[in-house]
């Protein structure tokens, strides 16, 4: 029974192929690591070298993409039933946004990324006010708007499948436009693969920068030395703590974490504004955004193909290489916390709260730092990023009051993010391995991929330091930005599907009701008003909803269509299929508990019944949830609500096929 029990918990292929391609990996890694290094240094050159423009090039196509759907009619719509609210408050679904999608990466390049292209700039004069300003703009280039436009597609297109079509809350879900139910075979656990390979590489790479930069903070805390074995053994510890934060879910962990970090974050950027130069750093965050709007389109697309620069490829190919290799993870889980948003909320809230947040914390300590280094610290910070990147950071508290202080609370910052990024991470490959993209996996499972998540980021650091996991990054990104391409596609023609079925509910619907035998109006007026139990609720399933149900699918058959119905947990549908590839006609009514309104607690009978909540007999279509209840309605009403809506949705269909 417990062979069984654990096997109903996965996706066999999905969890099988990725559990050996990453064990294998580790394998590999551990057992020839030379070898290992020669093949990923030439697979992430001919990358850089062949394919940087595609990479260029797709995320160009997802930032403009995501923006022309944030304003479209299409931004109406809800990743979910139409009934929907969100699970989250805004600020706490920002605080999980950030915490997730880079908050190692911003500690460890908020000093080391400005002051690398301030001393050593791709073309202006080195130590110039003119680096200094490009230094800025290339770093909110690459941690603007663009990370998040290539999260944003993952999480769009996995919240709208799972939580507006219902479909399960994996990659392959996006492919059904495309593929149909093809999605369910080969071809999807391919997809899903992939993402889970590719989750795996960015997370590593974050867990790499995460490791390097605690082991600088304990360096400078504690005089801790700064070893690979050190970091090793960091990564063990971090990984223990993450699986016990993983093991806690969604809400009890993650969530908390997520909101200490926001504050703690918050708290360490008001210090270095007060106790730094304050007038000079707002007016440099002030000119910072006028330069990254100045360039967007044109770095967007700047390939580097008239004057060949192997910057590119050390940053913004490594950036781009980072983000798609991580995007399932991050997309993952901002679907996983977007459920009730519109598309426009959505994709407004990732596009740019997180990279808002970006832009203060790279202004506050990246112009912080080349103001010190040039009126105070005369190019030792430069110098300190060049010959230990990880310690910089350090260095620029050196230089202000309370740098211990600010010393610990840095230290916490990264010890959280650490563990966020781990965990999370651990909690996302447990989805896209569950069975059905269940959003709360196995305990043994997510506790699996934490354990596998830290040993793949551990061999990978023997592999080679930190530049060892950037090429995994990079490598893994390749197929996932072709996937992502396809996922566009499929979002698009889904959205446009919905359009044209909107447009058919909107028809005039023809009235069916029979004059002979209709219900009296005091009896709807009756099932209005009144607040049913459970037993009530029941007993109109049986004598009413199901009968009338079968009666429409006894009447389809005659006329040789598919048709069928099927008991729900809650409730019962009726289903119509159309042949392969073709949508199908649902028309579900499900009991739905609801608290019974403030308003309505003196209605007749209410106010003598502790009771509190009530049941309504709520009709969902293939879509989702209509909103309206049909308590009372006698058979011949529900059908004729029923044949309304198929009317409608036959009409769909021949606008679109």
């Amino acid at each position: 029974m417990q062979q069984s029990s654990w096997r109903n918990t996965i996706a066999p292929v999905t969890f099988t192929g990725s559990a050996l391609i990453a064990l294998g990996l580790i394998v590999y890694a551990s057992l020839l690591p030379e070898q290992a290094k020669a093949v990923f240094t030439h697979a992430n050159d001919w990358i850089i070298a062949e394919a940087g423009w595609f990479y260029l090039l797709s995320v160009g196509i997802f930032v403009l993409f995501l923006l022309g759907l944030a304003i479209s009619p299409f931004g109406r719509i809800k990743l979910g039933p139409d009934e929907s609210t969100p699970d989250y408050s805004y600020g706490t679904w920002v605080a999980m946004l950030f915490s997730a999608g880079m908050g190692i990466g911003i500690v460890f390049y908020g000093v080391a990324e400005p002051i690398t292209h301030f001393s050593k700039p791709p073309v202006a004069e080195a130590m110039t006010p003119q680096a200094a300003r490009d230094a800025m703009e290339i770093t909110f280039f690459h941690w603007g708007v663009h990370a998040w436009a290539i999260y944003a597609v993952l999480g769009l297109a996995l919240a709208y499948f799972g939580y507006r079509r219902g479909q399960p809350l994996t990659l392959r879900s996006a492919f059904h436009p495309l593929l149909g139910d093809r999605i369910h075979g080969p071809i999807g656990d391919l997809i899903d693969i992939f993402a889970v390979v590719g989750t795996m590489a960015g997370l590593a790479t974050s867990l790499g920068l995460g490791v390097s930069q605690l082991n600088a903070s304990l360096f400078y805390l504690f005089d801790l030395p700064q070893t690979l074995n050190i970091q090793l053994i960091l990564i063990a510890v971090v990984t223990l703590l993450a699986t016990l934060t993983v093991a806690t879910g969604l809400d009890n962990g993650i969530r908390r974490l997520s909101e200490l970090i926001l504050i703690v974050s918050f708290i360490l950027m008001a210090l270095l504004l007060a106790l730094g130069p304050t007038a000079f750093l707002l007016q440099a965050f002030v000119e910072n955004i006028g330069l990254y709007l100045n360039g967007f389109i044109g770095r967007t697309f700047h390939s580097f193909a008239y004057e060949p620069s192997e910057w590119a490829g050390k940053w913004t190919l490594f950036y781009w290489g980072w983000w798609i290799s991580w995007s399932p993870f991050v997309g993952m889980f901002i679907a996983r916390i977007s459920r009730g948003r519109t598309i426009r909320q959505f994709l407004l809230g990732v596009l740019f709260a997180p990279a808002g947040f970006s832009f203060i914390w790279f202004t506050i300590f990246g112009d912080l730092a080349i103001w010190l280094d040039i009126h105070q610290a005369g190019g030792a910070i430069s110098k300190t990023v060049a010959d230990n990147m990880p310690i910089a950071l350090f260095t620029v508290f050196e230089y202000l009051p309370f740098s211990t202080v600010l010393a610990w609370i840095t230290g916490l910052l990264v010890a959280v993010y650490f563990v966020t990024a781990s965990d999370a991470g651990a909690l996302v490959i447990a989805m896209i391995t569950a069975k059905s993209g269940e959003e709360e996996p196995a305990l043994w499972l997510r506790v699996f991929w934490a354990l596998t998540c830290g040993a793949f980021a551990g061999c990978l650091l023997l592999l080679g330091g930190l530049e060892a996991v950037q090429m995994a990054a990079v490598i893994a990104a390749l197929p996932l930005a072709i996937v992502m391409l396809f996922m566009c596609w499929g979002i698009w023609k889904a959205l446009n599907d919905e359009a044209s079925m909107q447009a058919s509910a909107r028809l005039q619907a023809v009235p069916l009701m029979p004059i002979e035998g209709a219900v009296p109006w005091r009896r709807r007026l009756s099932a209005i008003i009144s607040h049913p139990n459970k037993a009530q609720i029941d007993k109109y399933f049986a004598s009413t909803v199901t009968p009338a149900l079968a009666a429409v699918v006894a009447e389809l058959q005659k006329r040789e269509l598919v048709a069928e119905t099927e008991a729900l947990e809650d409730g019962v549908q009726l289903k119509v299929v159309h042949g392969e590839n073709t949508p199908e006609f649902i028309y579900a009514v499900r009991a739905v508990s609801q608290a019974i309104p403030a308003f309505a607690l003196s209605d007749s009978g209410s106010t003598t019944s502790p009771r509190r909540r009530y049941y309504r007999a709520e009709v969902f279509l293939t879509q989702g949830g209509r909103g309206y209840d049909i308590y009372g309605y006698s058979g011949d009403q529900l059908i004729a609500d029923v044949i309304n809506h198929y009317d409608r949705f036959r009409h769909y269909l021949y606008t679109t096929q």
